[in-house]
């Protein structure tokens, strides 16, 4: 029967840990953009707030082990990768749209394009660590 691997150890620990940091950063920043100026660009500044919430998610499905873990974290980075493509995309073709940046604007520019890769990062530890054979 096969085992089902943690996420959260050995380079899943750093996986986990800039999860937790995109999350609180995401956080913070669409807190107060919706706080302070959400009447200037409210859709960026909801979509700062979904990803937001992706990033939660993804940070405590990566930290647990086990099966529903595994597919909570599973569905959550590929959301965050079709976010981040989606929202990149059409930040640069309708500026109008965004006038103002979310965490995915630009497909995560303002952050050093870190949104793009971690989800694929995701995956890919996702992947490596589905099931191994016992033994």
């Amino acid at each position: 029967m096969p085992e089902q691997r943690k996420t959260a150890t050995g380079p899943g620990r750093i996986l986990v840990a800039v999860y937790a940091i995109f999350a609180l950063a995401a956080t913070s920043r669409a807190a107060v953009q919706i706080a302070t100026k959400f009447s200037e660009a409210p859709v960026a500044y909801v979509l700062s707030a979904v990803a937001a919430v992706i990033y939660i998610v993804a940070t405590v499905a990566l930290a647990r082990s086990g099966s529903t873990s595994f597919r909570v974290a599973l569905a959550s980075c590929t959301v965050e990768l079709l976010g981040v493509l989606t929202v990149g995309t059409l930040s640069i073709f309708d500026k109008a749209a965004f006038p103002d940046a979310t965490v995915w604007s630009g497909y995560g520019e303002g952050y050093l394009f870190i949104p793009l890769v971690l989800p694929v990062i995701g995956l890919l530890w996702l992947r490596r660590t589905a099931r191994v054979p016992q033994g």
